[in-house]
């Protein structure tokens, strides 16, 4: 029962963190770069997920340690805040080189990079059934990204900070906006995966999630006051409505995917619960369609049966 518990929290989690591009894209058109964006996504998560621990601490008499974790985890959640911020940033920066459900496609590379961390540096076995749902899940995204690239967002114009990202100079004229999106959702499958199997194989797996997701998300605050503070543009939306997005931003990609990450991690392991985020990708076209008026094709919908099948297969997989 605990393991198919995992399951589901893995499942919800990559859901909740495939609705980031339908909160941010609005807020692009608006105005806001994507430092500002991520500033107050995590400054509203920390802001939400504090009160619950407020009041989960209250609940349970206990509130003078609800906040309380060993200096000596303090190094690692440093550690982990950075990856995950980093995470976020190049993949927010990736909207403005592609559509954001190719964007959220590619970005699940990060359970093949997961599964390889773990095989290489924690010898785990790797089975043939979890190699063969990689490759159902890796042609399934192939099949969901287009092979035409776009226009990105900002006119040809290089987002606030990306020069200290990518080494763009006078000799990348011919580089195309869509493989500097590649490289920025690599860069973020990368951070993610280390991401979590940190929270796997180190002394923060020992603390309860919520203190884990609360330190993480404040020291990844902490990155982007420090960009914004040198050299980076600091930016607010033009309309009222759009402070609703950036709670949503707080609350359902960051709070509630971060914690049942955590959760499902403890559960099922870091390498199951990434094969999961095949759901990401498919949370982000679907809600594409509905509310930013994108299309899919039979070729990209065959690519979502092959992830619903890499899934399924995962979930009944012996140990």
């Amino acid at each position: 029962m605990k393991n198919y518990t995992g399951y589901v929290f893995a499942a919800l989690a990559a859901a909740s963190y495939g609705t980031n591009p339908v909160f941010a894209k609005p807020l692009y058109a608006d105005g806001m770069n994507p430092d500002s964006v991520l500033l107050f996504r995590y400054a509203f998560g920390i802001a939400l997920l504090g009160l619950l621990m407020i009041w989960n601490g209250w609940r349970r008499h206990n509130l003078s340690t609800a906040f309380r974790v060993s200096r000596h985890s303090l190094p690692q959640l440093v550690i982990l805040g950075i990856l995950m911020a980093l995470s976020s940033l190049t993949l927010f920066l990736s909207y403005n080189y592609m559509p954001v459900g190719i964007a959220s496609t590619l970005l699940f590379t990060y359970p093949i990079l997961v599964a390889v961390i773990m095989t290489l540096v924690y010898h785990e076995p790797m089975s043939w059934l979890v190699v063969i749902c990689l490759l159902l899940a890796t042609s399934g995204v192939g099949m969901l990204c287009e092979q035409t690239p776009p226009s990105p967002l900002l006119r040809g114009e290089t987002p606030s900070g990306i020069a200290e990202i990518l080494p763009l100079g006078r000799g990348n004229e011919g580089v195309s906006p869509f493989m500097i999106g590649a490289l920025l959702v690599l860069l973020s499958s990368l951070s993610y995966a280390i991401y979590l199997v940190g929270l796997n194989k180190t002394r923060v797996r020992t603390i309860a999630s919520m203190p884990v997701t609360f330190y993480v998300l404040c020291f990844g605050f902490l990155l982007f006051v420090w960009r914004i503070c040198f050299g980076g543009a600091f930016t607010l939306p033009q309309h009222e409505v759009m402070w609703l997005n950036l709670i949503a931003l707080g609350l359902l990609p960051t709070v509630v995917s971060l914690l049942l990450t955590a959760w499902a991690i403890q559960r099922i392991g870091s390498t199951s619960t990434a094969l999961f985020g095949a759901l990401e990708p498919v949370t982000a076209v679907a809600l594409g369609i509905i509310f930013l008026g994108e299309s899919i094709n039979l070729r990209e919908f065959l690519g979502m049966v092959l992830i619903f099948v890499s899934v399924t297969l995962v979930v009944y997989r012996r140990k």
